[in-house]
């Protein structure tokens, strides 16, 4: 068992996600918070996961010469991609309606990422999940946005809330990942770096 393993280690998860600290508890792993601020900004050139790659790392550099021997940082992001463009944190409630109709009707990915660092060593996975919206009316939209405010959310949605249940018709690949961390990914790289 992973929580056995960590025993003499610590985890840090660099996370605000009250989304990302349920999944570690549902885990069974004991974890500790500690958020540092970090303005998110990336080159122009960076595409999908090359995205949220890099601002994986850029959260764990803030945090460069103060870990410990035996301590796991674990940063993430998460970007919502579709033709092209990277659809970031809507900052109001037209620039989120605007988002939710683009995906409307159409297919985009959801790429979630994690960087580990230890004073040792770095890995940084993705995982990229295909998800397809129904046709949404504008009333569903409003409604959503009015009631939920998903101002903290990639693509201005979150799909374990309303929006979810009743506007995705198809998932390809990991459901946890859409809700902000690939935890089997997560689970899978944490033994590998304590063994």
């Amino acid at each position: 068992m992973l929580r056995d393993k960590l025993n003499n280690h610590r985890l840090i998860l660099a996370s605000g996600s009250p989304r990302r600290h349920q999944f570690f508890k549902d885990m069974e792993l004991d974890f500790e918070v500690r958020i540092k601020s970090v303005e998110e900004v990336y080159p122009s050139n960076l595409k999908g996961a090359e995205i949220s790659d890099y601002l994986a790392k850029l959260k764990a550099s803030a945090f460069k010469d103060e870990l410990l021997p035996k301590e796991i940082l674990i940063t993430s992001d998460t970007v919502v991609w579709h033709k092209n463009e990277s659809l970031a944190k809507a900052i109001d409630s037209a620039e989120a309606e605007e988002m939710l109709r683009k995906l409307s009707g159409d297919w985009h990915q959801v790429i979630s990422s994690v960087c580990f660092t230890t004073i040792e060593r770095q890995i940084v996975q993705h995982s990229i999940t295909e998800v397809k919206f129904k046709n949404l009316s504008t009333s569903e939209i409003r409604h959503y946005i009015d009631k939920y405010k998903p101002y903290d959310k990639a693509g201005a949605y979150g799909i374990q809330e309303w929006i979810g249940l009743i506007g995705i018709e198809e998932i390809k690949g990991s459901y946890t990942s859409v809700v902000g961390l690939p935890t089997q990914l997560v689970y899978d790289t944490l033994l590998q770096l304590i063994t």
